[in-house]
C-alpha cells in the first residue's frame, strides 16, 4: 500500500467487510469433518454389508476415499471459497481518498477522492445493526453513488471519512467561484419564456 500512497497521503483505517457471512462456512468447517469421521467409523464397522447385502468388505477403501473425497470437496467448495472471497475485498481510507480492492486473481478496485465526496450516507438492516455494519455510500454528485457494502462498525467509520473531509487543506476543496461583478460575465443575458414569433 506504501506505493499506491500519493505524497503526504497517510492510511487512516484498512477494514473489510463483515465477517458475518462467513457463518455458514465456519459452520460447515466444522461440523461437516465430525460427520465424515462418523461416518467412516460406520463403514470400517460393516454397517454398509447390513444395509446393502451385494455390498462386500472389499468396498470398504472405495467408500472412505469417497467420504473423504466428498468431504474435501465440499470444504474447498464451499468453506474456503467463501473465505478467500471475503479476504478479498478490502476498503481503505486514507487522507485523501476511499479505496476498495476487489478480487484475489482477477483484481479490480475504484477509488473516490475526499475532495470530491458531498454527502457520507449508512444504510443499514435490522442484521447490521445489530452487529453494527452496514452499507456506506458515497455521494459524489454528478458522477455518481459509490457504496461499501457490509463494513463493520459503520459509524465509526463514516466518522473517519467525515473527520479526514474536514482536515482536506482548503486547495483541494472545490468551492464553486462566484462573480461579484456583472460586468464579469462573458455572455449576454437574456430574458427567458416563450418565443412570441
Amino acid at each position: 500500500m506504501r506505493k499506491e500512497l500519493l505524497p503526504g497521503e497517510q492510511v487512516i483505517t484498512i477494514t473489510r467487510q463483515q465477517a458475518r457471512s462467513l457463518f455458514f462456512p465456519v459452520v460447515t468447517f466444522i461440523v461437516l469433518p465430525a460427520v465424515a469421521a462418523y461416518a467412516c467409523a460406520w463403514i470400517v464397522k460393516g454397517n454398509p454389508q447390513r444395509l446393502a447385502p451385494f455390498i462386500t468388505s472389499e468396498w470398504t477403501p472405495w467408500l472412505l476415499g469417497a467420504c473423504g473425497g466428498l468431504t474435501a470437496l465440499v470444504l474447498l467448495g464451499y468453506s474456503v471459497k467463501r473465505l478467500l472471497k471475503w479476504r478479498s475485498v478490502r476498503y481503505i481510507l486514507t487522507s485523501r481518498r476511499v479505496i476498495a480492492k476487489y478480487g484475489m486473481f482477477n483484481r479490480a478496485d475504484w477509488q473516490v477522492p475526499l475532495a470530491s465526496v458531498r454527502s457520507v450516507g449508512v444504510h443499514q438492516n435490522l442484521l447490521q445493526r445489530s452487529l453494527r455494519s452496514g452499507n456506506i455510500s458515497l455521494d459524489t454528485g454528478p458522477s455518481g453513488t459509490a457504496v461499501l457494502a457490509d463494513v463493520p462498525e459503520a459509524g465509526k467509520f463514516r466518522e473517519f471519512v467525515l473527520d479526514a473531509m474536514g482536515e482536506l487543506p482548503n486547495s483541494e476543496v472545490f468551492e464553486g467561484e462566484v462573480l461579484t461583478d456583472f460586468d464579469e460575465v462573458p455572455w449576454e443575458l437574456g430574458e427567458g419564456g416563450r418565443d412570441e414569433r
